[in-house]
């Protein structure tokens, strides 16, 4: 069952000039953990695909608390 794993504090500036709160999902798959990035605006929701793969659950909430804005301005503009 995925879980957020991370809240980012700071909304995130979308092309289309809205700000999208961000969070970070996790979910175990056979021997490993993949995360993912949503991000939820005034009109819609989007999530990226799978954004990293880890070794356990911790794993991916520790990768989540060092991406910078920059990251996941990218990653706002690759969700779906």
């Amino acid at each position: 069952m995925a879980e957020v794993v991370h809240e980012f504090s700071s909304l995130v500036r979308g092309v289309d000039h809205l700000d999208y709160a961000a969070r970070a999902w996790t979910e175990q798959r056979g021997n490993i953990w993949v995360g993912w990035l949503e991000f939820t605006g005034p009109r819609s929701s989007k999530m990226t695909g799978e954004e990293t793969s880890q070794s356990n659950r911790d794993a991916v909430a520790y990768w989540a608390t060092g991406l910078e804005r920059i990251y996941l301005e990218g990653a706002l503009q690759r969700a779906r």
